[in-house]
C-alpha cells in the first residue's frame, strides 16, 4: 500500500487532488481511498488530504501518520510546519516551488526523493493569477511523472468526471506540462 499525504492552503485543491489520484487508481483496477483533515475551514488555511493506493483491500481508515509520498502544494507551508517530518526513510516528496531539486536536497536531514516543479507559476500561466494559485492539477502531473502511483493517462481520463467546459482543457494542459516538466527534470 502507497500512503500519500497533500499539504497545501484552502482554495489550492489539496482535497480535489486526493479524490482525483484515487479515482484514477480505481479506474486502474486498484483499491484507493481518499479524504481530508481540516483545521479552520477557511481559504488560505492550512489543509490536509490523504490518499491511499493498494493492490488488496484497504481495511485501514485512519488519517496516515508516516506517508510514503508527501505532496506539499505551498512552500510557505514550511515556515509554520515540517510536513517532510514524518515522511518514511526513502520516501517521495513532491514540492512546488521555484527552487532546483538540489537546493531543497541540501537542506534535508533525511535520506529522500525529492522532485520540485514551480507550479504557482505554471497555475498562473493556465489559470491566470489569483490569490491563492491553484497548483493542485500541477501537482498531480508531476507525481504521475514519478512512476509511483497512477500513470498520466488514467489521472487525465476522470479530469472530465470533475471538471466541465473549458475547465477540462485546461486541466488537461496543467496535467501534462507538470508531468513533462518533471520527468525532464529526472
Amino acid at each position: 500500500m502507497i500512503e500519500i499525504i497533500f499539504f497545501g492552503r484552502g482554495g489550492q485543491g489539496a482535497v480535489t487532488a486526493s479524490q482525483i489520484l484515487a479515482t484514477a487508481a480505481f479506474t486502474e483496477g486498484k483499491y484507493a481511498q481518499a479524504f481530508p483533515y481540516f483545521g479552520g475551514e477557511r481559504k488560505g488555511a492550512a489543509v490536509t488530504a490523504y490518499a491511499r493506493i493498494s493492490q488488496t483491500p484497504i481495511e485501514v481508515r485512519n488519517p496516515i501518520e508516516h506517508p510514503d509520498i508527501v505532496v506539499i502544494l505551498d512552500y510557505g507551508l514550511f515556515k509554520t510546519s515540517n510536513p517532510l517530518g514524518n515522511l518514511k526513510p526513502n520516501g517521495i516528496a513532491v514540492i512546488n516551488t521555484h527552487r532546483s531539486t538540489e537546493e531543497i536536497k541540501r537542506y534535508l536531514r533525511k535520506e529522500m526523493e525529492v522532485y520540485t516543479i514551480d507550479a504557482t507559476d505554471l497555475s498562473e500561466k493556465i489559470y491566470g493569477q489569483s490569490s491563492i494559485p491553484k497548483t493542485n492539477m500541477a501537482m498531480l502531473g508531476a507525481l504521475s511523472a514519478c512512476g509511483q502511483v497512477t500513470k498520466l493517462d488514467s489521472i487525465l481520463a476522470v479530469i472530465d468526471q470533475y471538471f466541465t467546459g473549458n475547465d477540462v482543457a485546461k486541466t488537461k494542459q496543467i496535467i501534462k506540462l507538470a508531468f513533462e516538466a518533471t520527468a525532464r527534470s529526472q
